[in-house]
């Protein structure tokens, strides 16, 4: 009998989330990249566009009955020390400002802090170059 030589590839993932929090989406999305790391498997970048960048929010309150999303991906994105980026002019266009851009603009509103960056859409680009795969969730 032949022996069968198996050899198991380790996939780089860009991953790009388009929905908002509370879209079933956002969630399949955060399952998929813990699904992603516990099989070995590495994350490039999670890049947050379009209604996408409400996850990134401190501002989302989610009820008492639901999953709370934005502190999930917060967590996730700490405890694994992964580049969560959100494109800065969806979040701008949107009202989801960190410190810097709250006070560039001069809005009292501040709703993103670290472990997120905001950042231009070529981080997509550039995440995009180094993965093996661009899997993207939710939106157009």
């Amino acid at each position: 009998m032949a022996a069968v030589l198996l050899i198991e590839s380790v996939m780089k993932f860009a991953i790009a989330l388009f929905s908002a929090a509370h879209a079933p989406s956002s969630r399949r999305a955060l399952l998929f990249a813990q699904a992603a790391l516990a099989g070995g498997h590495e994350i490039v970048r999670l890049f947050f566009y379009q209604d996408g960048v409400h996850n990134a929010s401190d501002a989302v309150v989610t009820p008492q009955d639901e999953l709370d999303l934005p502190r999930q991906w917060r967590n996730f994105i700490t405890e694994q020390n992964l580049d969560g980026v959100v494109c800065i002019a969806a979040a701008l266009r949107r009202g989801v400002l960190n410190a810097e851009e709250a006070g560039r603009y001069q809005r009292d509103a501040v709703a993103v802090s670290a472990p997120w960056e905001l950042s231009g859409l070529g981080q997509l680009h550039d995440a995009v170059q180094d993965a093996d795969r661009l899997i993207c969730f939710g939106g157009a």
